[in-house]
């Protein structure tokens, strides 16, 4: 990746695609692109915490290892931590998962050669118990589980000519990749019917929308928003990828007059 990265327009080597489903719906909430970094796993934090409210939800996710610090970073709450034995200067504060946090992790655990062995669940935050009864109530399933986005990592694989194994129409820039997985985001969420969802898209599933668009309804929307909107979305963005610490330790501005 040799191109700068202001301008967009990176080749494509060993990248991924970083997804975020609503698995209730079946809503697509992000496709990123990028390297698996602490920086990308924490964008598609912030991309849930932007569209979801009441909360944090439940979290079901693999073992990738920027997990758990990018969840603390976007959701943590300050923890203080005692001085030992009441003497010396005071200990750095750190950051804990808040009351109602539930993050489940699926580990496949694999061979030399690639080859699944077992899978193990295990809760990250929050007990396995809770975790497993928050997704029966849903309900998505009985155990901790990461079904559904599979699935939709097979649809996304079958749909886009881009993301097949051993495929001819590789992409070379990432841009293109992006914008490309952007727009069949919204076809999936807001026109294509899913079969398990009883002739609804998952736009309808998630209460946005009472029909099923159509291409053409989709192309002539407006999705114009004005500057100031956009100012806005940025600085959330900006507030929600700085942790609880960060903002804590931010130094003031001081006044010129």
């Amino acid at each position: 990746m040799a191109a700068p990265a202001k301008t967009g327009r990176k080749k494509v080597g060993r990248t991924w695609v970083h997804i975020a489903l609503e698995a209730k719906s079946r809503f697509a909430i992000g496709m990123l692109v990028g390297p698996r970094t602490q920086t990308m796993a924490t964008a598609l934090v912030v991309s849930v915490a932007m569209a979801s409210a009441g909360g944090p939800p439940l979290f079901l996710i693999d073992d990738h290892r920027p997990y758990p610090a990018a969840l603390l970073q976007v959701y943590g709450e300050i923890k203080h931590r005692r001085r030992r034995h009441g003497r010396g200067p005071k200990r750095k504060p750190a950051l804990k998962p808040p009351p109602g946090l539930l993050v489940g992790v699926v580990q496949k655990v694999r061979d030399a050669k690639g080859h699944l062995q077992k899978v193990k669940r295990k809760g990250l935050f929050g007990t396995a118990r809770a975790i497993e009864a928050r997704i029966r109530k849903l309900p998505i399933g009985r155990l901790i589980n990461t079904s559904h986005l599979e699935r939709f990592n097979g649809t996304v694989r079958s749909r886009q000519s881009r993301l097949t194994r051993r495929t001819q129409q590789i992409s070379r820039r990432d841009d293109l990749l992006q914008t490309g997985l952007w727009i069949f985001r919204d076809i999936y969420n807001w026109i294509k019917v899913h079969g398990s969802l009883h002739g609804c898209t998952p736009a309808m599933a998630l209460g946005l929308t009472d029909h099923i668009w159509s291409l053409w309804e989709y192309v002539c929307y407006p999705v114009h928003v004005s500057d100031i909107q956009r100012d806005i979305w940025a600085e959330q963005r900006q507030e929600l990828q700085e942790s609880a610490v960060d903002r804590r330790v931010r130094k003031k501005t001081v006044p010129t007059s």
